[in-house]
């Protein structure tokens, strides 16, 4: 939006304004970039705090107080006056993201049933996805009023308010209530969950004996994990493009829950690896015939359209596979001894990659131009042939089971102890 960046970072937009700028050079701003990625280090951050939260006060808490952060952090952005305040906010934001992004999955993997798990965890990738579209929307339509980025940045507390008050309604997890000691809680949490005529009896004493057997072991997760027990356009253009993105992404969220747990997380992981893979190399190679390797041409309209059309690919890829798969997977492979501390160190990892990723992709894109593109290239192979190899599959299997998968596996089988049971 032309009056946020005028009003904040006013050099950003004399630069973009510039004829002799570089088109990939435009928004290559230190001060930027700090204020995009200060959410995901408070992120990293938070998850890794929320994994001793979520274990202490129980998943259901901890969603509560991240949209109670959040709600903080969109208020400030909303009435932001200078920098410091909107660093201040994304800040705020982060924690809240990384702690609802901790407890949340968790909470979905603990509450469904094995056979349907992953449509179940699919769907908190694709409330986000939702989110993204509704905001982009809210950018175009309010891009042109002065105070329109005020309403775009405080609406955030729609959403958290929304949040909030969801946690708050709803009982903890089994699982959760257990490790805390509540089997009464447990008991009661067991039968809302799967009906008043079910018989949840059985699905108790088996926490009881995980919990139990985990407790047993007496030593901290964090150290736990290492061990061999576990495993551990235009203006407008660019808008629009960003709505369009989030509606292919949303639109691909529901292909993947409607698949994941018919043919598995292996199969979308690597189906979906190959179609970013290919998109990505796609792009380079129409910003090299559109641009020139300077990067000094402008792009005509029919490859600027080429590009969204390979970038909706890219992100119909990634929605229907790795976008909400890695929510899914940390919430379901580990023990209930380190699966909050799993989760937290998963999501740190992630806040982590997205922070360097914020903080170096203008830079990068100014300076290897398109050859950024193949550098995100050769990473998606990487990640895609990791998969393939050391990656089983986990689509089906009781979260209570999952230690015999990683028992069975051709490479992790050496570093798990078929003695112990958790």
């Amino acid at each position: 939006m032309e009056p946020f960046l005028k009003k904040f970072f006013p050099s950003v937009l004399r630069q973009a304004g510039a004829a002799e700028t570089n088109i990939y050079c435009q928004y290559d701003s230190q001060l930027l970039t700090a204020f995009t990625s200060s959410l995901y280090i408070a992120g990293l951050v938070a998850s890794l705090v929320a994994s001793r939260v979520t274990a202490a006060l129980g998943r259901k808490n901890t969603m509560v107080l991240g949209g109670l952060t959040f709600f903080a952090g969109g208020a400030i952005n909303g009435g932001a006056v200078n920098v410091a305040m909107l660093i201040l906010g994304r800040i705020l934001l982060g924690l809240g993201v990384g702690f609802t992004n901790q407890a949340a999955p968790l909470y979905l993997s603990e509450v469904a049933p094995a056979k349907w798990r992953g449509a179940f965890n699919t769907g908190f990738q694709f409330f986000i996805g939702i989110g993204v579209v509704a905001s982009n929307f809210l950018n175009f339509f309010l891009s042109k009023h002065p105070w329109g980025w005020r309403l775009s940045l405080g609406l955030a507390v729609v959403p958290a308010a929304i949040m909030t008050l969801g946690a708050a309604l709803i009982s903890d997890t089994p699982s959760s209530l257990v490790e805390r000691g509540r089997l009464r809680d447990a008991k009661q949490s067991l039968i809302r969950i799967r009906g008043a005529g079910a018989d949840v009896e059985g699905e108790l004493d088996d926490l009881v004996r995980s919990v139990g057997a985990a407790k047993a072991a007496d030593r901290e997760p964090f150290v736990t994990i290492l061990e061999r027990r576990s495993i551990g356009f235009g203006k407008d253009s660019a808008l629009i493009s960003s709505t369009i993105l989030g509606v292919v992404n949303l639109g691909a969220i529901l292909v993947s829950t409607a698949v994941v747990d018919r043919y598995g997380r292996r199969f979308l992981f690597v189906a979906g690896g190959l179609q970013m893979l290919v998109c990505k190399l796609a792009v380079a190679a129409v910003l090299v015939a559109g641009t020139g390797a300077s990067g000094t041409e402008h792009i005509s309209k029919e490859l600027a359209v080429a590009v969204l059309i390979l970038l909706c690919t890219y992100g119909a890829g990634f929605g229907w596979s790795w976008g909400p798969l890695s929510w899914l997977i940390p919430s379901e492979i580990f023990p209930i001894k380190i699966r909050t501390t799993g989760q937290g160190i998963s999501q740190a990892v992630n806040f982590a990659t997205t922070f360097a990723l914020s903080q170096s992709f203008l830079a990068m894109l100014c300076h290897l131009k398109y050859g950024a593109f193949l550098f995100y290239a050769g990473w998606i192979a990487t990640m895609t042939l990791f998969v393939m190899l050391f990656l089983p599959e986990t689509k089906g299997i009781p979260l209570d089971s999952m230690q015999g998968i990683w028992e069975q596996h051709w490479y992790w089988r050496r570093f798990v102890s078929t003695t112990v049971s958790a």
